[in-house]
């Protein structure tokens, strides 16, 4: 069983750049999108292959945010947010239930310049991981997607100069401990350890060429899935965005 995450900072975008003959050739069984940036009517008909299930969700500002996961599967049941308003308006997360997990694909706020958003971000991490743990109390969990943070010194290229620079605050990455603490495994780091594995480059100066990047793309699982794990890959060569896809495959 293989999974894919990938923010695609805009599907049609990503789509227009070849990303479909991605999707088509992955194998994948469950494909998680971040940052669509469009409506789910778009999403749904954006020309996927026949006999998908696509579960969207859009942000209340156009053009923003928005998730979604495109299985064959057809799931027990769906929920998109984390069922708290104030949280729900950015259309962040969509789950998945299955018979023994729950799948969510997130995209976590930014903190933005100056760490302008950071308790706010603050506060979604303590409401996200809380329904986490609320869905793991029923079955074990999955979530993936673009968290917006590197946890350590080694998940990005240059950390001393971004020490204080959003996605490598000291209050995010000990928000990332927390999650570490709550028993979700990191899986990518389950295979592979060090510097030079990043999943996200900016646009400038050549970043990606020179692979001056961070690794804020991850699949995380509950312990009770760490049997079942078998691979964990970030696919750097695959282009159409800003972010690289990640993957996950089990037993």
């Amino acid at each position: 069983m293989k999974f894919v995450s990938w923010n695609v900072n805009g599907i049609r975008a990503a789509v227009k750049k070849d990303a479909m003959s991605f999707f088509e050739n992955s194998g994948a069984d469950f494909i998680c999108l971040q940052e669509t940036k469009a409506t789910c009517e778009i999403v749904e008909q954006i020309g996927w292959t026949e006999g998908l299930h696509v579960f969207a969700s859009e942000a209340d500002k156009k053009g923003y945010s928005g998730t979604a996961i495109i299985t064959p599967h057809e799931p027990l049941s769906v929920s998109y947010g984390l069922g708290i308003a104030k949280h729900d308006a950015e259309g962040r997360a969509v789950t998945l239930e299955y018979a023994d997990f729950f799948l969510t694909t997130v995209y976590t706020p930014n903190s933005q310049n100056e760490l302008k958003r950071l308790p706010y971000r603050q506060e979604w991490n303590t409401a996200f991981l809380e329904r986490m743990k609320e869905l793991e109390s029923q079955k074990p969990v999955v979530f993936c997607g673009d968290l917006n943070v590197a946890h350590t010194e080694e998940d990005l290229a240059n950390p001393k100069t971004n020490r204080k620079n959003a996605g490598f605050s000291d209050e995010e990455r000990a928000d990332f401990d927390t999650i570490i603490g709550a028993g979700f495994v990191d899986t990518f780091r389950e295979f592979k350890q060090g510097k030079g594995h990043y999943s996200w480059w900016s646009y400038r100066a050549g970043a990606r060429a020179r692979n001056v990047g961070w690794r804020i793309d991850y699949f995380m699982i509950s312990e009770a899935l760490r049997e079942r794990l078998i691979g964990a890959e970030i696919l750097p060569d695959v282009l159409g965005s800003d972010h690289c896809p990640v993957t996950m495959e089990w037993k």
